[in-house]
């Protein structure tokens, strides 16, 4: 059986090669905060990091991600206490909340990479991030409150 590694945390994982990340996550590893969107890569609902990059589940075999690491939105944070779950708080973004998990992990993963985006830059990194209540200006908000405060570095 080989071996998973998933926030910070291994795994032997006994599910056929071809099988989709998203899915071991859920059903074998009970990490349930990762969601199933659409299964084509198309929503985003299932984003995670593999080595720090936002990556739809959905769309990997497992196969694909032995001898990486890979965050799951239960691993951002201790107490979800990320800045960018704070700023999701503070800001109320979340109204169905279903989307929101790949959400964070989308925006969490453009920061790491853009610490100083622009408001387009911001639209530009979530538009493939889809959220059936419509709540893209509170998700921009919530990024832009991340990038103005102090705790841009711990992104």
């Amino acid at each position: 059986m080989p071996k998973l590694t998933v926030n910070n945390k291994s795994y032997l994982v006994n599910a056929e090669p071809d099988t989709p990340l998203l899915w071991v996550l859920r059903e074998e590893l009970g990490l349930t905060g990762t969601k199933f969107g659409c299964g084509g890569g198309h929503c985003g609902a299932c984003t995670v990091h593999v080595n720090g990059e936002a990556v739809r589940s959905c769309q990997l075999r497992i196969d694909d991600v032995y001898g990486t690491f890979v965050t799951t939105i239960e691993g951002l944070s201790s107490g979800n206490n990320h800045p960018v779950q704070k700023a999701w708080i503070d800001n109320q973004v979340p109204q169905c909340g279903y989307c929101h998990s790949g959400q964070i992990m989308q925006a969490v993963s453009f920061l790491r990479n853009n610490p100083s985006p622009s408001d387009e830059e911001i639209q530009g990194a979530m538009r493939g991030n889809l959220c059936r209540c419509m709540t893209y200006k509170r998700i921009n908000t919530a990024i832009r409150a991340v990038v103005d405060s102090d705790e841009i570095t711990e992104v």
